[in-house]
């Protein structure tokens, strides 16, 4: 298919120009496996995205983080020309994400050294694919924007041309293991949170462990997300490697919000159990959890909150009824929530309004965040942050980076979590974590 053009914009000195064309096929690899950074890849129900290379990139830390990097994603695309036959799953799109808490996550000893408080791209390429429509888009800024982005269009039109499929190799295997904390001090942290709780300074708090390993071989994260997409093809799962560093990845169940127009959707996600060996057994204890008043109690502190948090923006808040989300190793209850906006809406201006949900952080949020901070041993980075896209309309979708992991080639650190309201015991919350830990920890072992 010829490729479709469009005339550059000029905003002072900078001009972002893209071009694109449709595929025959679309193999990500040959995007994911280059050493181009940053990368990035995105897949949630029909869409599949990989991208490589930057055209522009956007950093911001702090506070003022999202409503940053919000004004200078928008800054950018006002000053990106596409042409007017280019469809929309084929335009320009920009990735990242965010840590979940303010301040410095990245220091020498840390597993997110290179990923700063909030960093999106605009790639050089790349490709898309919804449903059996497959597209290539190349992106390219400066003076001569306008024949970069058509040499970056051909060439990579014959390169994805002659790639050839190959299938996932073999998990590295895993040598070593240091778990933060150790279950004496699991069982410490939740009780001092369990007193909280009963003093009424906190209703909720979730808190995290990490489970460090050493791997046997090279790290193929392109290959990890390869066997978590026959796995978990029903989570959104997602690969971030930033300008330095190692490389965020996951596969998880939980939508932080998607924004299309002025339709909102979300989901209150929370209270967990293990899969049967049998049906009948899963709905056992499917029937259990639904059941449980300490786990509908968590999940309805969810939902509320969140409803809450919308409700300034929206002319309408729905919520679903509460359901069971069934993964490969772990049940969910699970409450959808669609809001129709009053006005115009910026995808990261909901972000912003919904992050941390109680399903990762807590309630009062104050009080959760600052018992995490004094609780947890360890940096979460990106973590349970928001990690998505968003397009020069300000629709997107962002997803909570649970079910998560930072790696470079020889390590990895694994990150999961349970939510602590009253009548939560430690050793179970203890069991339920490693239940957490197992979509990423068999991908490795």
């Amino acid at each position: 298919m010829e490729p479709l053009r469009g005339d550059g914009t000029t905003v002072g000195e900078t001009t972002v120009v893209a071009r694109g064309c449709r595929l025959d096929d679309a193999p990500m690899r040959a995007v994911l496996e280059t050493d181009a950074r940053p990368r990035f890849f995105w897949a949630a129900g029909t869409e599949s995205i990989a991208a490589r290379g930057s055209a522009a990139t956007v950093t911001a830390g702090g506070q003022s983080r999202f409503s940053d990097v919000q004004a200078a994603v928008e800054a950018l695309f006002e000053d990106c020309s596409v042409p007017d036959g280019l469809p929309s799953v084929a335009r320009p799109r920009a990735f990242g994400g965010f840590a979940f808490h303010n301040g410095n996550h990245e220091g020498a000893d840390s597993p997110w050294d290179g990923f700063p408080g909030a960093a999106f791209f605009l790639p050089e390429i790349q490709v898309t694919v919804r449903d059996d429509d497959a597209w290539l888009t190349a992106t390219a800024t400066g003076p001569e924007a306008a024949a970069e982005a058509e040499t970056l269009l051909d060439e990579w039109q014959a390169r994805l041309a002659d790639h050839s499929k190959c299938n996932p190799g073999p998990p590295p295997g895993i040598s070593h293991r240091e778990r933060t904390p150790t279950q004496n001090g699991w069982r410490d942290q939740v009780s001092a949170a369990l007193s909280s709780v009963d003093r009424g300074d906190l209703q909720k708090v979730v808190l995290a462990q990490s489970l460090k390993v050493a791997l046997e071989t090279d790290l193929s994260v392109p290959n990890v997300m390869a066997r978590l997409s026959r796995t978990y093809p029903d989570c959104y799962r997602f690969m971030l490697s930033p300008e330095s560093g190692g490389t965020f990845f996951g596969a998880t169940p939980e939508r932080l919000v998607s924004v299309h127009g002025r339709t909102v959707r979300t989901e209150a996600l929370a209270g967990s159990t293990g899969r049967g060996d049998t049906p009948a057994e899963d709905e056992w204890l499917a029937a259990e959890l639904l059941d449980s008043e300490k786990d509908r109690h968590e999940q309805k502190l969810v939902a509320d909150a969140i409803r809450d948090q919308l409700e300034p923006f929206a002319s309408t808040v729905r919520i679903g009824e509460r359901t069971i989300r069934r993964l490969a190793t772990v049940q969910h209850l699970r409450t959808s929530i669609t809001a129709e906006l009053d006005d115009d809406e910026h995808v990261l201006s909901l972000v912003e309004a919904l992050h941390p949900t109680p399903a990762v952080g807590g309630l009062p949020p104050d009080a959760a965040l600052r018992t995490i901070r004094e609780t947890e041993a360890f940096d979460r980075g990106w973590y349970a942050a928001p990690i998505g896209w968003v397009d020069a309309a300000g629709n997107g979708t962002f997803a909570v980076g649970i079910r998560s992991a930072v790696a470079t080639e020889r390590e990895a650190t694994l990150f999961a979590g349970a939510g602590i309201v009253a009548d939560s015991d430690p050793d179970r919350e203890w069991d339920e974590v490693q239940l957490k830990y197992r979509p990423i920890l068999d991908e490795l072992e």
